[in-house]
């Protein structure tokens, strides 16, 4: 899974106690799982703007900005409650700063060092992204969604030369994805789409619902209401002209690598799918299981871990098994206070102000898990709809991979399609690779923005080469 799990939105900055003219910063706020957001901000007396390369967040305007002995600001979004609010206290030397943000009842350190006049912020480089011109043919589509009624922009690439060529659509992991799937300042299925489309496979990859060019409400949607949207999209493309309807198929990453079987348990049109990182276990062992490996990524002692873990598969399941909130959030409390009680940083405090701290992300944690998705996410088990697909499938994951763990998930999927009778089933470990399939250090989600690489040529190959060589068969 992706941006689910990976915090949201921000915004920062800081300066020295006296500014007479606008001031430039790069730093970074510690996220969860030891991710990092990196920003460059610029900030006057009382205004200011951000800028967020990983979520291509560009110039947004900060509110309530007050540059004195500290510096505050505030980054307004729709939703008042998740403001998030930083305050910095500057170095006596104006160059350095250390703050904190502070969103949702949740508190994280930030840091940055003040930029010289010229002086460019140290860009993301990402080397693969493709860049025009284009040896193919890229037409802006727009895809309609009978159920619901809304539409997904997105682009069709088609090779060059007479057609008709074999046919993929991209369906992204969770969390509100753009037809790029961009995270992190990545772009991965820019990079894939270029690939497969130079390689002779057209690729038709969109906006989610709610997101870009996109109509609909996304945060309204399950893994349910995606699936049809991913049907809309590959039906509307095997009518493509351009496209040998006999030859489409479904590429899901991760969240998308449960959509697709969905879709093709339910629907004759897709003739082939490939699971990227896709998930073979129910979401709620699945949960677990990433929170377990990227806390231990993290730093966190294996028995500190195992302990939250199963702490976090006890309210999972009850929120699974839809128990009264009044239960879960009691649940949730307890948790949460003995927690406190034990962690160095927090023990000594009052009772009154662990209390406080408790509520607060008791009240956090309810709402992260009151969405429709995450509701229906835990609920489900991708085998059942595993265990009817009959097409081939391609099921790659990294060896890295602490998201959507290689060896339980994989096998998990290998089992399903044993028991659908499915004999054209190919499953691989990728040496290496992590959730994102980069070629990483460790696998934990805190490496994806540093890494430059953004799809590893072996798995872009692994993907193309299995495709073709279907495709040749079916001639």
């Amino acid at each position: 899974m992706l941006s689910r799990f990976i915090a949201v939105a921000l915004v920062f900055l800081s300066v020295s106690s006296a500014l007479a003219d606008p001031q430039r910063w790069e730093g970074f706020v510690e996220l969860p799982g030891g991710l990092k957001l990196n920003f460059e901000v610029s900030l006057d007396k009382d205004s200011g703007t951000i800028s967020i390369p990983q979520q291509a967040a560009k110039d947004l305007a900060l509110s309530d900005v007050s540059v004195a002995e500290t510096i505050k600001f505030t980054l307004k979004v729709p939703n008042p409650a998740a403001n998030a609010v930083w305050e910095f206290t500057p170095a006596a030397d104006g160059k350095t700063a250390e703050g904190t943000l502070k969103q949702m009842g949740q508190e994280f350190k930030s840091s940055m060092k003040a930029l010289a006049a010229g002086e460019a912020a140290k860009g993301m480089k990402r080397p693969q992204e493709p860049k025009a011109p284009f040896p193919y043919k890229n037409e802006e589509v727009s895809v309609k969604v009978e159920k619901g009624g809304h539409f997904l922009s997105g682009v069709l690439s088609v090779p060059e030369g007479e057609g008709p060529f074999p046919g993929v659509i991209l369906v992204s992991g969770s969390g509100p994805q753009d037809r790029d799937e961009q995270l992190l300042g990545h772009k991965p299925f820019l990079v894939l789409a270029d690939h497969l489309t130079r390689k002779g496979i057209a690729v038709l990859r969109y906006d989610d619902r709610g997101v870009g060019k996109s109509t609909g409400d996304f945060a309204a949607g399950t893994s349910d209401d995606f699936a049809d949207d991913a049907l809309a999209a590959v039906t509307f493309l095997a009518a493509r002209p351009e496209i040998d309807a006999k030859q489409v198929g479904i590429i899901g990453h991760s969240e998308g690598g449960l959509i697709a079987p969905m879709v093709a348990a339910a629907s004759p049109v897709p003739t082939f799918i490939v699971l990227l990182a896709g998930p073979g276990m129910p979401g709620s062992d699945l949960l677990v299981l990433q929170g377990r490996l990227i806390s231990e990524a993290g730093g966190t002692k294996p028995e500190d871990a195992a302990r939250n873990a199963e702490a976090s598969r006890r309210v999972l399941e009850m929120f699974r098994d839809n128990k009264p909130d009044s239960e879960i959030r009691s649940a949730i409390l307890k948790i949460i206070e003995s927690e406190l009680a034990i962690e160095p940083s927090t023990k000594d405090k009052p009772a009154e102000e662990r209390v406080k701290i408790a509520n607060e992300s008791a009240t956090q944690q309810m709402l992260t898990m009151a969405s429709p998705w995450m509701r229906r996410f835990l609920q489900i088990d991708p085998t059942v709809a595993l265990r009817k697909v009959k097409i081939p499938v391609l099921a790659l994951n990294g060896e890295k991979d602490l998201q959507v763990p290689p060896k339980e998930n994989l096998a998990g999927i290998a089992e399903a399609l044993k028991v659908a009778g499915n004999v054209n089933v190919t499953t691989k470990e990728l040496s290496g690779l992590n959730h994102l399939f980069q070629t990483s250090k460790t696998g934990a989600p805190s490496e994806y923005a540093d890494i430059e690489e953004s799809f590893a040529p072996a798995a872009l190959d692994a993907v193309s080469t299995w495709i073709l060589e279907l495709s040749a068969k079916g001639r």
